[in-house]
């Protein structure tokens, strides 16, 4: 993982846990706590990488922000992150959509602070 003073405001992050990442855009890095306050942009759960039709997307994009640890962050690069929003762009949001998007940041939060805590 990378440290809190490689990252920068805007640029673009990724937290993995199990088989979902979470893309996210910097706003600011607190060094005196190492943490990183990110604004969600999309949740990608992967169930099989050689599978298009097995990766599910949700639009993050107007949800609250998260005030996270940066060490659990690594940079997204370029390849990864254009063409996820590629999707996002073409897809049609509606309100349930967000609803379920939101709810399945919640989980994968929830998770990911459960399975850290054990650590």
């Amino acid at each position: 993982m990378s440290s809190a003073v490689d990252f920068q405001p805007s640029q673009i992050v990724c937290l993995e846990h199990q088989e979902t990442r979470l893309y996210a855009e910097v706003i600011q890095i607190v060094e005196s706590r190492q943490m990183a306050w990110v604004r969600p942009l999309m949740l990608v759960s992967l169930s099989n990488l050689l599978d298009s039709e097995s990766v599910t997307l949700y639009d993050l994009r107007l949800g609250a922000d998260l005030l996270w640890p940066s060490n659990l962050f690594r940079p997204a690069l370029d390849t990864e992150v254009l063409p996820l929003f590629s999707h996002l762009e073409t897809s049609k949001s509606q309100d349930e959509n967000q609803q379920l998007a939101h709810q399945q940041l919640q989980r994968f939060v929830r998770q990911v602070w459960q399975d850290s805590e054990g650590d």
